[in-house]
């Protein structure tokens, strides 16, 4: 889902392709949820989610809840939504270990620098997101 622009008509083609009593499963990255007295991320969650974005040639997120609120829409029932957060921390992290080996420099190095620098950037943020809870 993080890669599709129109999060509705991606949920409306996942039911469309799916045959009745089918499952739709969908795993994406979503910001996370906003609190009731907030109307959008803070400027800073904002910033930091454009630059990765920017870097990995993404559109806008969404919560979550989104996805349950158009998955309902289409009539869909037993909705459910998990936070897999803490399973996927770790894989940035283990991302940046694994670009520092000898080996994955020199493959990086092949692809080009500016490849390489907004690759391993856009790393970095990802990891800031999940461990200030963006």
């Amino acid at each position: 889902g993080e890669h599709m622009p129109d999060k509705q008509a991606f949920v409306g083609e996942l039911v469309r392709v799916t045959a009745p009593g089918g499952r739709i499963i969908v795993v994406t990255w979503c910001h996370r949820e906003l609190k009731p007295e907030e109307a959008s991320l803070s400027l800073k969650e904002q910033r930091l989610l454009k630059r990765i974005n920017d870097a990995y040639f993404l559109p806008d997120w969404c919560a979550g809840s989104r996805y349950e609120e158009l998955l309902r829409a289409q009539g869909l029932q037993d909705v459910r939504k998990a936070d897999w957060s803490q399973f996927v921390a770790p894989f940035w992290p283990a991302v940046l270990r694994s670009a520092l080996r000898p080996r994955n420099l020199l493959r990086m190095l092949t692809a080009g620098s500016s490849t390489i620098l907004k690759g391993a950037i856009a790393g970095l943020w990802m990891l800031r997101g999940f461990q200030k809870g963006h």
